[in-house]
């Protein structure tokens, strides 16, 4: 049975696992540094783990000021652990674990691809929204 709960403290052993799984995901290009994790998952309002017995098979995480908005995002499940709910579970557990600190805006931005997995769980696009991104220099 998969334990969905609040991480804190992110050891190295963890985010070896974890950093694997971005690259997995194509988050992180093979070869390329991993150093950011910790201070993302340490600097985010609300960073969740799900775990099978003692072992961590995926992670998500929330941005948020705690009040009224939030994004959820970096949302990732163990390749072989996928297909099997974990990362619905991790969704539900963050959106529920935001409405109890009062978040009542709750929003993220999907891969292409995943409009199916998002319309499951009752999630509704945003028409006439943009997504904006500041260029690199």
């Amino acid at each position: 049975m998969i334990e969905y709960r609040r991480l804190r403290e992110f050891p190295d052993g963890m985010l070896e696992r974890v950093a694997g799984w971005y690259r997995a995901a194509h988050w992180i290009a093979p070869g390329e540094d991993a150093g950011f994790l910790r201070p993302a998952l340490l600097g985010s309002f609300l960073t969740a783990g799900a775990f099978d017995g003692a072992e961590l098979v995926g992670i998500g995480r929330a941005l948020s000021d705690g009040c009224s908005d939030a994004y959820i995002q970096d949302v990732v499940v163990s390749p072989e652990r996928r297909g099997k709910g974990i990362g619905r579970g991790l969704i539900q557990f963050l959106t529920a674990e935001l409405r109890r600190s009062g978040v009542d805006w709750i929003a993220l931005v999907g891969e292409p691809g995943t409009e199916g997995f998002y319309r499951k769980l009752r999630w509704e696009p945003q028409a006439g929204f943009l997504m904006w991104k500041c260029p690199g220099e």
